[in-house]
């Protein structure tokens, strides 16, 4: 039998333990599952505010001449549209136009010796990948350093969470717009703060070193921030119409088919790998697409879960959950394009049976709080 690599341990490991024994093994890491409870935790964010241990994310930082005009090569997103502060969520495409991971683009500006610095996040199962896709494509001259397992990245959310954060920190929060990132003096190290996250709410993820991550994690708590897991971070996404690598989106399906249009800047741009194959499914049109889904009886489709049209199977559901937030069955799954249609009745195969589930408009949830 072949040996099993144990799981990875982020540095929060230990007070994580404390707090709950609900754990699982995601993308490498252990990692928890919930704490007090996933309606509670999910609650928590959509309400007041929580906080996510995702130090398992992967943590790059290119530094160099030219490095966003390099990535522009590897992405379908304009990204000259980036100044300093600013950030870009795109994806990094294989030649088929086929997805290998969806990523955080951050710029922040140029280092003191005028390199340009970008740091990207991306999955954490994907981590190995990505790191061996960008050395093979970027110029040799651009410094790559993996922080992946050296840094703490805590996910702070929910509409409370500027409340939380501003105490902590030597600038102004409030005039950092959603997307925007910072480096802020923070328990005595300079901290890494971005206006971003995976809930569809107002917060914030931080990356900093081992021991000001453990602190902060404890500060946190002694505020009255719920430690929220994996459990509540699927929940949200879903709600907010987020899809998640690996399920919703992989390296055979392209953006235009992910619902992920938005990202591709056929107009402004140059090369790209994959190029060819976006242009062919623009002019032509894409063969399926992700849309959301709603169940019409109270049972919940679930990943691979076969779609059905006039009794055939036309496609699968890719996440599903019962919405803790608008106490509905929710969905993604991929359907052929003349089916995509808001409104569009099908049904769904849960464990041998057939009911209704119709496609609805995305996001399933809007928070009226989140900045733009």
């Amino acid at each position: 039998m072949a040996n099993l690599s144990p799981a990875l341990r982020t540095p929060l490991y230990n007070l994580i333990t404390e707090q709950t024994t609900k754990l699982t093994t995601f993308g490498g890491w252990e990692m928890p599952v919930q704490f007090a409870g996933l309606k509670q935790e999910h609650q928590a964010v959509r309400e007041k505010v929580g906080m996510f241990d995702i130090s398992h994310m992967g943590k790059f930082v290119l530094t160099g001449q030219k490095v966003l005009a390099a990535l522009q090569s590897l992405v379908p997103s304009d990204l000259d549209r980036l100044t300093p502060g600013k950030a870009q969520y795109t994806v990094l495409l294989n030649a088929q136009g086929g997805i290998i991971d969806d990523i955080i683009v951050y710029d922040q500006g140029k280092n003191p010796e005028g390199q340009e610095r970008v740091t990207l996040i991306v999955n954490a199962a994907t981590t190995v990948k990505d790191k061996q896709w960008l050395l093979e494509h970027l110029p040799e001259e651009i410094d790559f350093q993996d922080l992946s397992r050296e840094k703490v990245l805590i996910a702070l959310q929910g509409p409370e969470a500027p409340t939380i954060l501003q105490p902590l920190v030597d600038q102004n929060l409030g005039e950092l717009p959603a997307f925007g990132h910072l480096e802020a003096e923070f328990l005595g190290e300079k901290a890494f703060i971005a206006r971003t996250g995976y809930t569809g709410e107002d917060g914030f993820e931080i990356m900093v070193s081992p021991e000001v991550g453990k602190q902060l994690w404890q500060t946190f708590g002694s505020k009255g921030v719920t430690p929220c897991g994996l459990g509540a971070r699927d929940t949200l996404r879903l709600e907010a119409g987020m899809g998640l690598y690996g399920q919703d989106m992989n390296d055979e399906t392209t953006p235009l088919e992910a619902g992920l249009g938005w990202l591709v800047h056929l107009d402004t741009k140059g090369h790209f790998i994959g190029r060819a194959v976006l242009e062919q499914q623009k002019t032509n049109g894409v063969e399926k697409r992700l849309v959301g889904l709603e169940m019409l009886a109270k049972q919940i489709a679930r990943y691979d879960y076969p779609i059905l049209h006039s009794g055939q199977k036309v496609g699968i559901v890719t996440s599903g959950t019962l919405s803790p937030t608008l106490q509905k069955a929710i969905a993604l799954g991929y359907v052929p394009k003349e089916l995509a249609k808001v409104g569009q009745e099908l049904e769904v195969e849960v464990r041998g049976k057939t009911y209704g589930i119709k496609v609805v408009k995305k996001p399933f949830y809007r928070s009226e709080q989140k900045p733009r």
